[in-house]
């Protein structure tokens, strides 16, 4: 099945980007001779092929997991066979990699042997050249899928989903969750050239440090152009981001200063510097930085290196020669960032996008390894006021802001998106695993929180939906489907935004 390719289609070089990423999902209805049981109830012929195209627009190799993953988990609903997805070469960056690239393919395929059959490829005689086109609308749960989707591919004996980013409900039964899990932390693995490219930079950092902190910095030009944000540029500011914006041109007016007070904003790299030095970690630590293109370049990392000089990066810690197999594919590059960010005692990112939520989620998965998240509603109040206290006042404040914000284990289940929150794959012992404390034991505060409160405050940025998903369902649904089909119960808001990390 697919990854959704975004609608902006900037990409910048490292962890490029966002929640968005198109995918084509190509189901082929092919007669073969034997019958399944359907793991959703319904029995029919295990008939179905789906090949993914996925769009790779501004997006971190991480996200591509959860289009991949629903798609295997669609594929199980729907009792179907999974094409091998096919990674789209024809977006902005160019970057040519397929699966196997970036993927262990044969892994992936056997390791789901059991729930879903994968194959590499259609067979030539069930190949279609033009397959039926159609969209499956947001958060589907099972029965949409049977309903909505099983029909027309009896009737079309081939259907392309397009766009296929969260069209997933985030709640599913106990069964599928756990696919998910299966799917997400084991069945998709690096290819073994990433992998140990990788391993080098951790050990790398280790060498530096016996431990060390992770940042994953968004700050790029186009991503803070769609936020809407302003940093105090002055006119040079908006007159580059402004272009910028313009290029999406279903995106509203934008309010800098609403946006600042709701949380919309990313922090800036020197507010994020702060928050780490309110928290307790001092220019001794050192700090793995993965990053785009900083809008401002050096003159905007500089008082964050100057707060923390043990400031490295994947290119300052290889050599050109080493990372010369990754340099020309941004997608490979973004694999070398995820895996130092995920194997780092403490993951920091300055924004509340998917690349944190999914790694908060894998981190939890693992064993519990801490993943801070600002609370830039609250924080922004504290840095506008910042040079009326004194430092002990504001990293007090900043230490009870982030309370819920700090990663710790103990989550209320169905909070948040799945892949943020996986109780349903967590043991219900689990928190008799190692914890790891965010907080340097040496700078602890009575009045920092020690449970993950997941506030009903927290921001979400959420990107405008695209034209054809303004449609009125209502309109296109089959006849035979219903509204509890779309999953329209109260449900946290889901992250499709344009970034994330």
């Amino acid at each position: 099945m697919a990854i959704p390719r975004r609608r902006h289609q900037f990409r910048r070089r490292m962890i490029p980007v966002v929640s968005v990423i198109s995918a084509a999902l190509l189901l082929l209805f092919g007669f073969l001779s034997f019958l399944t049981p359907s793991p959703t109830g319904v029995d029919h012929l295990r008939r179905t092929m789906m090949d993914d195209e996925i769009g790779d627009g501004n997006r971190t190799t991480s996200e591509f997991s959860i289009p991949i993953t629903d798609a295997v988990v669609a594929a199980r609903i729907l009792n179907a066979t999974l094409i091998v997805p096919k990674l789209d070469k024809k977006s902005f960056w160019k970057d040519d990699s397929n699966f196997s690239d970036i993927f262990n393919v044969d892994w992936f395929i056997s390791y789901l042997a059991k729930d879903v059959k994968i194959i590499k490829e259609l067979p030539r005689r069930r190949r279609v050249q033009n397959p039926y086109t159609m969209r499956v609308p947001r958060k589907c749960n099972e029965r949409c899928y049977i309903n909505r989707l099983l029909p027309v591919l009896v009737k079309k004996h081939a259907v392309q989903l397009t766009k296929f980013d969260y069209r997933l409900s985030n709640r599913l039964d106990v069964d599928l969750q756990k696919l998910r899990c299966r799917v997400n932390y084991h069945a998709l693995k690096f290819t073994d050239p990433i992998l140990a490219m990788g391993a080098k930079l951790v050990q790398r950092m280790r060498m530096r440090s016996k431990h060390y902190v992770a940042l994953h910095l968004r700050f790029e030009p186009d991503m803070l152009a769609f936020s809407g944000c302003y940093y105090g540029g002055g006119d040079k500011e908006r007159k580059e981001l402004g272009k910028i914006r313009r290029r999406w041109k279903t995106l509203h007016i934008s309010d800098p200063e609403r946006g600042r007070r709701q949380g919309k904003c990313p922090l800036t790299p020197e507010e994020v510097g702060l928050v780490l030095r309110a928290l307790g970690y001092d220019r001794d630590t050192h700090i793995y930085v993965a990053s785009g293109e900083v809008y401002g370049g050096e003159e905007t990392l500089a008082p964050l290196k100057a707060l923390f000089p043990n400031f490295y990066s994947k290119d300052t810690i290889a050599r050109k020669e080493e990372l010369q197999t990754f340099s020309q594919y941004s997608s490979r590059m973004a694999a070398l960032d995820f895996i130092v960010c995920d194997e780092s005692d403490v993951f920091v990112t300055n924004n509340n996008g998917n690349m944190a939520k999914i790694l908060a989620g894998r981190r939890r998965y693992f064993g519990h390894k801490p993943t801070i998240r600002p609370n830039a509603k609250k924080l922004y109040r504290l840095f506008l006021n910042r040079n009326n206290m004194t430092w002990e006042e504001f990293a007090s404040k900043v230490r009870v802001y982030q309370r819920g914000f700090m990663g710790e284990p103990k989550v209320r289940p169905g909070r948040g998106v799945f892949h943020e929150n996986p109780s349903s794959c967590i043991c219900e012992d689990s928190e008799a695993k190692k914890i790891v404390d965010p907080i340097p034991k040496h700078k602890k505060g009575t009045d920092v929180a020690v449970e993950d409160q997941n506030p009903d405050d927290e921001p979400e940025w959420s990107e405008p939906e695209d034209e054809d998903d303004q449609m009125n369902l209502v309109d296109k649904f089959p006849r035979n489907a219903t509204f509890s089909d779309y999953d329209t119960a109260p449900e946290e808001p889901e992250l499709e935004e344009f970034l994330s990390d």
